[in-house]
């Protein structure tokens, strides 16, 4: 299944091959991972902007981030879904990777220009970063952004979201952005990390992305966000 041109950059955007990004409303398929228990010390009901602090903090004081991930993309229109996995990296200031195992697909952003790179199609879409509509919804996590000053903010019941136990957050963009129009941020309630972001469209389209076995400030290799196509791949620059 091939997804619209204009979903490779707002992928994450998370980037990602074409992958637009999800909306809210009804509980997920899928439960996200299970959060750690809250410690003694968490308030047991902060505020949506109180979350918001935590984790912004937390992602402050991170200089790299790497994890795996589950990513599930769905049409709307269509009832289809399309699943993926791998590998991801974040290091500041503005520079990602993303290796799908299950297609062969690379998202890399070397902190100038970001590269969309489609496997199936032997093409690669490349742009500079600060032209991309990656959502603001992961900012943060490749060293700038702020996510109270971006978004709207309303805290939603996490346990009927299947979440217990941690944080669901609702942010809509205050400058509007064809990328998304929802995002949800699950949060850990004893670390305040992000265990899952899910995106929706102007067209109720969502794209999640789930984090699995996260490490943060560990050494990243010099060559992670780097990515030359095989020859005969196909460059497009919109």
């Amino acid at each position: 299944m091939r997804l619209p041109k204009a979903a490779a950059f707002a992928v994450v955007a998370v980037a990602l091959t074409p992958i637009p990004i999800a909306a809210a409303g009804p509980a997920p398929a899928a439960p996200a991972p299970a959060p750690a228990a809250p410690s003694a010390a968490t308030d047991k009901d902060p505020s949506a902007d109180a979350i918001a602090d935590r984790v912004q903090a937390f992602y402050d004081r991170t200089r790299t981030f790497a994890a795996d991930f589950t990513q599930r993309y769905t049409i709307k229109a269509y009832n289809r879904t399309k699943d993926s996995r791998g590998k991801v990296v974040f290091e500041k200031p503005g520079k990602m990777s993303w290796r799908y195992s299950s297609n062969g697909n690379r998202v890399v952003a070397d902190g100038k220009i970001l590269r969309v790179y489609e496997a199936e199609n032997q093409q690669m879409y490349e742009q500079p970063m600060d032209q991309s509509q990656y959502p603001a919804a992961l900012s943060f996590l490749l060293g700038g952004g702020s996510v109270k000053k971006t978004f709207s903010l309303q805290k939603l019941d996490g346990a009927r979201l299947g979440f217990s136990g941690g944080w669901v957050l609702k942010g809509e963009p205050k400058e509007p952005t064809p990328a998304y129009q929802t995002m949800l941020l699950y949060v850990d309630a004893k670390t305040a990390q992000v265990r899952r972001v899910m995106l929706i469209d102007a067209q109720g389209n969502r794209n999640r992305f789930d984090f699995l076995n996260p490490v943060v400030n560990e050494k990243t290799a010099p060559d992670e966000f780097k990515f030359v196509p095989p020859k005969g791949t196909k460059v497009i620059k919109p």
